[in-house]
């Protein structure tokens, strides 16, 4: 039978161990949200352009990326960059790297999808304005793709604060290396893990019920 204790995780200890991860995680999140966002968007601009030298590289990228185990970008990018540049980057750079890189493939469909959703009648609306195709995209177009597709980019992020886990693969200091990095300097990894797991369920499913919420709210306001 197992002796669970979690008495050792007293608030000095969550703070000496677990904060320190908790935080490079919500910064590698917030980081990848922003750079994936806008990333993205480029990419699903270039597909929607109708030109091939654009559309082509760009539908390349964002399928290739999504087709391939993030635990292997990250893999990847930690151990070519050292090789092409000659020097180490770290866990945590490289991290922010892969992230940006391969959550842009992922919010790329999706601002696709919520630009696609665009009736296209917004669209010849700022055309028969005389606005330009930059224009029209800016002041008409995306503002509403992105209140259609927020709930689904919501979704996205949280998978994306799951994802965060996998950097502890390179060795990085996130949520979940921050608990077995106490789990193992008291000699509890069982109950480090088993809460690790609940921090993260806790999270999730938090942020889950705000997008429902969120999601309702828009359903009335169309």
């Amino acid at each position: 039978m197992l002796d669970l204790d979690l008495a050792f995780f007293d608030p000095e200890t969550i703070t000496r161990y677990v904060a320190k991860g908790f935080v490079f995680s919500l910064q590698l999140t917030g980081i990848a949200v922003a750079g994936g966002i806008a990333f993205g968007t480029l990419l699903a601009l270039a597909r929607l352009s109708g030109r091939k030298w654009l559309e082509a590289p760009a539908a390349i990228y964002a399928n290739g990326m999504r087709s391939i185990p993030l635990v292997m970008v990250i893999l990847w990018f930690y151990l070519l960059i050292p090789f092409l540049t000659g020097r180490s980057i770290g866990a945590e750079l490289s991290a922010v790297i892969t992230f940006v890189a391969f959550e842009s493939a992922y919010y790329s469909e999706i601002v696709r999808a919520g630009i696609q959703s665009v009736p296209r009648g917004q669209v010849y609306a700022g055309q028969a304005l005389g606005m330009s195709y930059a224009q029209n995209m800016r002041r008409v177009v995306l503002p509403q793709a992105f209140r259609n597709m927020l709930p689904v980019l919501l979704t996205q992020t949280i998978i994306l604060f799951q994802d965060t886990s996998l950097v502890y693969a390179i060795g990085a200091y996130d949520l979940l290396k921050g608990f077995e990095q106490a789990g193992r300097n008291y000699g509890r990894p069982i109950e480090a893990y088993l809460l690790a797991a609940v921090v993260y369920f806790v999270i999730c499913v938090s942020l889950s019920q705000a997008v429902k919420r969120l999601q309702a709210k828009l359903a009335i306001v169309r």
